[in-house]
C-alpha cells in the first residue's frame, strides 16, 4: 500500500495517550494508530449511513425486533 505523509494538530492530551499506546506496545507506531483509528471512523460512518438507508427504506427496528437482538448477541 502506498503510503504520503501528511501533518496533523490533535489536543496534547490524546497525543500523549497515543503515545503511551505505542510505548505500551498496543499500537506499532503513532502513524499506525491515527490510519488505524481514521481508518475505523470511515468504516463505521460507512455502516450508519447503510443502516440509515435501511431504515428509510424499511423502516426503524420497533421495540420487540430490538429486544429480540439483544437477546441474540447475549447468548454469543
Amino acid at each position: 500500500m502506498t503510503t504520503a505523509k501528511i501533518a496533523i494538530s490533535m489536543p496534547n492530551e490524546v497525543l500523549q495517550l497515543a503515545r503511551h499506546e505505542v510505548k505500551a506496545g498496543r499500537a506499532k507506531s503513532l502513524s499506525a494508530l491515527v490510519s488505524e483509528a481514521v481508518d475505523e471512523k470511515l468504516r463505521r460512518d460507512e455502516l450508519a449511513a447503510i443502516l440509515d438507508a435501511m431504515d428509510a427504506e424499511l423502516s426503524p427496528p420497533n421495540t420487540e425486533a430490538k429486544a429480540w437482538a439483544r437477546r441474540l448477541v447475549r447468548r454469543r
